[in-house]
């Protein structure tokens, strides 16, 4: 055992080495603290230019400055859209408490209900400033009003609605100029471009959105407009509908128009109508005219694999003919089963683009129609009429011939509908008011024979259903029992 060393005072050689290892650990401690704080001041560190930014912001600043850009010069362009409608209902409970009462009838109760939406400045004439927006926006409004983007706040008035499209007209008046949008070509869009969605969601104008292009030709409003949209996952909410989507360069290339989601707030999913579909509505309703659509007469639908097999057609792009009126365009030239694949030489993608590339003829013009007849490819040339409106083509339903269609019978098909066999035709939907409806055929009717013919394809049917005869003998299984029924056209 090694024997302990004493100090003069007293202490352990050995506490005296570990004092001294302390205090100068303690001393470098303090040295760096005065290093790092030689002011003894606390200071901030702010970058300066000798402090360059990471390369790799460069793009991000650049298409921040985009946004700037877009931002002032569109803006002023974009208008909120406040719309008051008045509605009555009967009197009584519950709502006699509320609502003021009808001076025509007493015993009805008027109530004011309040909407908003957004708008673009497409237009202006001296003081008159015209704005482009959503038919949903303003159909129903005793009242309009627009709010510019300082919050000014001016009485509008209705100029014009195109129903069809879900697109509509308002006008005010302004003694300052406000500024008209750049409209763009909306088929230069690209799926990935940058956009910017612009409007008032739930009523907060001035409201900037960015996302991307999500993809282009969309259909399947909810509204039940015809187009071709744009889709995009710029946040687009309530209030929205009507504002503006606009490109990078600052052109207005759509109107935005729905969404598509679970909660009614924005899911990224967004459509706007393109630009280039709206160029026609803004001129006729400025010119205080109706706007004309083209009609050929038709009734057609989208196929899928299991038709395109059945019916021998090159591939699922195109229109399938199922019923034709009978005075219109189409009867004579074309007859159900005709699959048109193009016009004028431009491929058909669906059923979608025929109605739309249709409405967009003019009135008498007459393209040529390339389909698929029987199995064999056709060119057809058609006189395009002006379309009526909805509710006289309704009244019509008695002259669409024969006013249903079909579908092929499947093995997965027969099982569910427990039906004998796997050949035939089985009707998917019958047209109130047609020939087929007026005739007794229900949707599920198997046919099995038209006139003593055996069906067994959607090519038989058809066939028997081109045919110039008045009177059509139908023999069905419904319920797995046989009926006969008789169509006449």
């Amino acid at each position: 055992m090694m024997p302990s060393r004493r100090t003069s005072g007293g202490l352990s050689f050995w506490t005296l080495v570990s004092i001294g290892l302390s205090a100068v650990t303690l001393a470098l401690l303090a040295a760096l603290m005065l290093g790092a704080c030689s002011t003894g001041e606390p200071r901030i560190v702010r970058s300066g230019n000798q402090t360059p930014a990471p390369a790799s912001t460069d793009g991000l600043r650049s298409l921040q400055s985009s946004f700037r850009s877009i931002a002032e010069t569109t803006l002023p362009s974009v208008v909120r859209i406040d719309v008051r409608a008045r509605f009555a209902v009967p009197g009584g409970l519950p709502f006699e408490q509320f609502g003021e009462p009808d001076a025509q009838e007493p015993g009805r109760r008027e109530f004011e209900s309040e909407g908003l939406g957004s708008g673009v400045v497409v237009s202006r004439a001296g003081q008159t400033h015209y704005v482009l927006t959503n038919d949903h926006v303003v159909a129903d409004a005793d009242a309009i009003t627009v709010v510019l983007d300082d919050g000014t706040e001016l009485d509008a008035e209705l100029v014009g609605r195109d129903r069809r499209k879900d697109l509509a007209m308002v006008s005010f008046r302004s003694q300052r100029p406000v500024p008209v949008a750049r409209l763009g070509d909306s088929d230069s869009l690209r799926v990935g471009d940058w956009v910017v969605a612009i409007g008032s969601p739930f009523g907060y104008r001035n409201t900037v959105t960015a996302g991307i292009v999500s993809a282009v030709g969309r259909s399947g409003s909810m509204i039940g407009n015809i187009s071709d949209f744009i889709q995009t996952d710029a946040s687009i909410n309530r209030g929205n509908s009507g504002g503006a989507l606009v490109n990078l360069d600052g052109e207005v290339v759509g109107i935005n128009t729905w969404i598509t989601s679970a909660t009614g707030v924005s899911a990224g999913l967004g459509f706007a109508i393109p630009i280039n579909n709206t160029i026609r509505t803004i001129e006729s309703l400025i010119r205080g005219a109706e706007v004309r659509y083209g009609w050929l007469g038709v009734s057609i639908q989208s196929v899928d694999r299991r038709q395109v097999e059945s019916m021998r057609l090159p591939g699922r792009h195109g229109a399938l003919i199922d019923s034709v009126f009978s005075g219109s365009p189409a009867e004579g030239d074309l007859y159900p089963g005709d699959f048109v694949t193009a016009i004028d030489g431009v491929a058909l993608h669906d059923s979608d683009q025929l109605i739309l590339m249709v409405g967009e003829l003019p009135v008498g013009a007459e393209p040529l129609l390339t389909l698929i007849r029987q199995g064999e490819e056709v060119e057809v040339r058609v006189s395009i009429a002006e379309r009526r409106s909805e509710a006289s083509i309704r009244q019509q339903s008695r002259a669409l011939w024969p006013g249903m269609s079909v579908y092929p019978i499947t093995p997965d098909l027969a099982a569910r509908l427990t039906l004998p066999d796997d050949a035939g035709v089985v009707v998917s939907r019958v047209d109130q008011g047609t020939p087929a409806d007026l005739g007794g055929l229900v949707a599920y009717d198997l046919i099995r024979s038209i006139n003593g013919d055996r069906i067994e394809s959607p090519l038989d049917y058809y066939a028997k259903m081109s045919e110039d005869t008045r009177t059509w003998e139908i023999v069905v299984l419904r319920d797995g029992d046989e009926r006969q029924l008789t169509v006449v056209r």
